[in-house]
């Protein structure tokens, strides 16, 4: 029987958001986890910070809390911190982790800190009705740029990679089993894993024609291990083609590890 990870809360994101295929998977992700008794579902926390993306929190019957904006890293941590034995999942839009919360994001991969973050990536911010953020290309034009950005988007994964991230990853919300894939071995891994989600707002930024012809997944024999190569792969161009999968992963003591010997 699959756990019942609903709750009464409606579902107010708009109707067809992408919102709502990470959260799908996520679901799934939780129940075949817990199934496989790879953690028990009271030992798992979530975490939302303020966007879109923030609502998931409303719509999962588990330990959550929704922190400020740009402040939901430093609550994880702080939470992973108190209690250990803990797994910690954070869902985090990219202007709330790559605007307002940047600085907490490097420092807790420079630390390896044990949490796995979730990127809702979908260039703008879609709460307050598509403004340019962080991660919005060149020459977007939206609510507060009307004749077109004239900055050069934040690449998160490399943001991510060398800041220290032991776990490095993208894949695309319209793919759920791909995306649950990914979810589960963020969640397992130990260290600080960034996941960034590509999420087209169907709204006020849809991209879904742009990436349906352009994402491709990593073979099977793709040196995880190799820092080198994944620094090569999340720098490429992503004009023609874009990338899914685990770009980096390592073994590597956690902050809290340390923090308690």
């Amino acid at each position: 029987m699959n756990l019942d990870l609903s709750t009464k809360a409606e579902i107010t994101w708009c109707p067809g958001c992408s919102n709502s295929q990470i959260l799908v998977a996520f679901r799934q992700a939780v129940d075949e986890i817990v199934k496989n008794k790879e953690l028990k579902i009271e030992d798992l926390v979530i975490f939302s910070g303020i966007g879109c993306h923030g609502k998931i929190t409303d719509y999962l019957n588990i330990n959550s809390f929704t922190s400020l904006h740009g402040r939901l890293v430093p609550t994880m941590t702080g939470v992973k911190c108190a209690n250990p034995n803990l797994k910690i999942v954070g869902f985090s839009g990219d202007g709330d982790s790559l605007d307002e919360g940047i600085a907490h994001l490097i420092h807790a991969a420079k630390r390896n800190s044990d949490i796995s973050l979730f990127i809702h990536d979908n260039k703008i911010f879609a709460l307050t009705t598509g403004q340019f953020n962080a991660l919005s290309s060149k020459g977007f034009k939206g609510k507060s740029t009307p004749e077109g950005n004239i900055e050069e988007p934040l690449n998160p994964l490399l943001i991510a990679l060398s800041s220290g991230a032991t776990f490095v990853a993208r894949t695309y919300a319209g793919d759920i089993q791909g995306t649950k894939k990914i979810m589960q071995e963020a969640i397992n891994h130990k260290g600080f894993a960034f996941v960034d989600i590509i999420q087209p707002c169907i709204t006020f930024f849809d991209t879904r024609d742009y990436f349906k012809d352009k994402i491709y997944w990593l073979e099977d024999n793709y040196p995880r291990d190799d820092f080198n190569k994944a620094l090569e792969k999340i720098t490429e161009s992503t004009q023609e083609k874009v990338s899914l999968g685990i770009f980096y992963k390592k073994d590597k003591p956690t902050f809290e590890e340390e923090l308690y010997k």
